[in-house]
């Protein structure tokens, strides 16, 4: 069974939403007001997989919540979905330029907001895991690294080989270590990924 998903709710108001989402199957933490939000998401950066943050509090509003959540060296890419009782274009504009991932208006139909919070935890997964990726092909060694290129460039195994004065076994032989180190299967997905990465600028 997948592991419960852990939502904060930064709001002075957190009932119902608490609730609703206790009994839609995420694990639930409230804090009602920003300075509070921010001290918790501090003390366990990793603990939590998305914030509902609410614009209007006491202490420490929520545009200013997520300015420090933002420029938090771990924070910075947790999803955040921003909740108001203010239908004003120009805040939502604000919040979104601020780094919130959504923003939805109070009072909001509840699978809506069920709905923007499973978008954002699955493009979460993708973005870790694009991340992790990123991070093993820097990791390589130069010469991984380069027939990495070479193949994002399109060059086949033979123009590889040729080109560095290898055999062409050999060049198999890195691939093979290439796509186990990075997480990929096939040549396509080392491609998209390397592409995706910008090798060719490392």
């Amino acid at each position: 069974m997948d592991e419960l998903k852990k939502i904060l709710l930064i709001d002075d108001n957190p009932n119902p939403t608490a609730d609703m989402l206790t009994m839609y199957g995420y694990e639930t933490f409230v804090c009602k007001d920003g300075k509070s939000g921010y001290e918790e998401l501090n003390k366990s950066p990793d603990k939590y997989d998305l914030v509902l943050l609410d614009v209007m509090m006491p202490v420490m509003d929520g545009f200013d919540t997520l300015k420090l959540i933002r420029n938090h060296s771990v924070l910075k890419n947790i999803p955040v979905i921003m909740l108001t009782a203010i239908d004003d274009d120009y805040k939502q504009i604000s919040g979104l330029k601020s780094g919130a991932d959504d923003y939805i208006t109070k009072p909001f139909v509840f699978p809506n907001l069920l709905a923007r919070i499973e978008a954002l935890l699955r493009r979460s997964v993708w973005n870790k895991n694009d991340i992790k990726k990123n991070e093993a092909i820097n990791n390589l060694t130069q010469r991984e690294k380069e027939i990495l290129k070479m193949v994002a460039l399109g060059q086949s195994n033979a123009q590889i080989a040729k080109t560095l004065f290898i055999r062409e076994i050999t060049v198999k032989t890195h691939l093979n270590n290439i796509y186990r180190k990075i997480g990929v299967e096939n040549r396509v997905q080392a491609t998209i990924l390397a592409i995706n990465s910008g090798i060719n600028e490392m």
